[in-house]
């Protein structure tokens, strides 16, 4: 299983002092060196975290995979269209949330998602819909030309250890199984730790799993390297 790496986090301790450190363009190459098979960036309305020319930066000087998570606006578009990543991440956006609260709605609104989708498609980027698992937004998802689909794990993390946690993991599994039997590829994400990643091994339909937040509070007490290493060990 793949691993990308959500670096937004350390955006958000750059800006806190409007300064340039930590340096979100050297953490990237760190990431990589321990092991990362992409990198993860949200450009967000507010810009609150990452910035246009983080996105830009990233894009020349990774080696492995950029992934932009955007909102479905004309503006993200027309940056992902100019930036060129080789993937996009289309998640819902609040400005008052912390962090996104839940998956793309995709189910009522099929077409506009779809004509948003076809010409980041036709660019040459892979597209991802980051959706709650959920049957009917599953099949929606199928309806789009995107041809990934990143499942929302946020309600099992929360779960995770509590007596609902089978019932979140076993919709995570059928969310997945449902996804690969209409063509789609599968990745998953938000909200996991290296206590509750494990049970992720255990859909064999996840091809990339991007966590953020918990690697950067590792990375705290036990440097960056490493925290992307232990991260990459637990889902190998």
């Amino acid at each position: 299983m793949l691993l990308g790496v959500n670096i937004d986090h350390i955006a958000t301790l750059r800006n806190a002092r409007g300064g340039l450190e930590p340096n979100l363009i050297q953490a990237a190459l760190v990431c990589e060196k321990a092991g990362a098979d992409g990198i993860t960036v949200h450009l967000r309305e507010d810009r609150r975290h990452t910035r246009d020319n983080d996105v830009y930066e990233l894009k020349k000087i990774l080696k492995t995979r950029l992934n932009l998570e955007m909102a479905l606006t004309d503006e993200m578009q027309k940056i992902a269209l100019d930036v060129l990543p080789q993937n996009v991440c289309l998640v819902p956006e609040k400005r008052e949330e912390v962090t996104t609260e839940g998956g793309l709605d995709v189910a009522s609104r099929v077409e506009f998602v779809a004509d948003f989708v076809k010409p980041l498609v036709e660019a040459g980027i892979v597209v991802s819909l980051f959706i709650d698992p959920d049957k009917n937004q599953v099949q929606a998802a199928a309806k789009t030309g995107a041809q990934f689909i990143e499942l929302h794990t946020g309600r099992y993390s929360e779960a995770f250890g509590r007596e609902n946690e089978e019932l979140e993991f076993d919709n995570l599994k059928e969310a997945a199984q449902l996804a690969q039997r209409l063509g789609l590829k599968v990745n998953a994400g938000h909200g996991l730790t290296y206590e509750n990643v494990h049970r992720m091994k255990s859909i064999p339909q996840l091809i990339e799993l991007n966590i953020g937040h918990n690697i950067i509070a590792h990375a705290v007490f036990d440097g960056l390297e490493k925290a992307v290493k232990d991260m990459k060990d637990l889902i190998s």
